[in-house]
């Protein structure tokens, strides 16, 4: 006699988040709050220079300031519990990482060209703009990480 088969899940039943402070200690999850220092941190930079060429540093703070903002919706909606309305936000998350961090990596590249161009005007804007480069690269590889490690989790 066959063993009967299981009944179909009726409902969906999202995996498992971590409530509170432990969701900033879990990966992927902890990439958020870097993500969101390191990209205020490349915005307020840009925004302190002496805009060398204003279509590519204004790619630069667009970029870094709107990632700033839907990155915190992403994790307010963590922190709420919103995610759980929906099936397939883990894929939407991994998308909008994996995205970001392609936008934030040709963002990093015209900030190091604004700061290769600003190495012989002035001195502090040369630091400032280094400064802007570092947070802009490191941004990007937050960014990937956490699009791989959502994807793989």
């Amino acid at each position: 006699m066959a063993s009967p088969d299981p009944p179909p899940a009726t409902s969906y039943s999202p995996p498992d988040v971590p409530l509170g402070v432990s969701l900033f200690l879990t990966i992927p999850y902890a990439f958020f709050l870097p993500e969101l220092v390191f990209g205020c941190w490349v915005w307020m930079l840009v925004a302190a220079t002496q805009v060398a060429n204003a279509l590519l540093q204004g790619w630069v703070i667009y970029v870094s300031l709107t990632s700033f903002l839907i990155s915190l919706m992403f994790l307010l909606s963590y922190l709420f519990g919103f995610y759980k309305r929906y099936e397939s936000w883990r894929v939407l998350d991994s998308l909008y990482h994996g995205t970001t961090g392609i936008l934030y990596m040709s963002a990093a590249v015209l900030q190091a060209h604004a700061t290769i161009v600003s190495e012989t005007a002035d001195l502090r804007n040369y630091y400032i703009n280094t400064a802007a480069s570092f947070f802009a690269f490191m941004t990007t590889l937050l960014y990937i990480l956490h699009a791989f490690s959502i994807y793989y989790h």
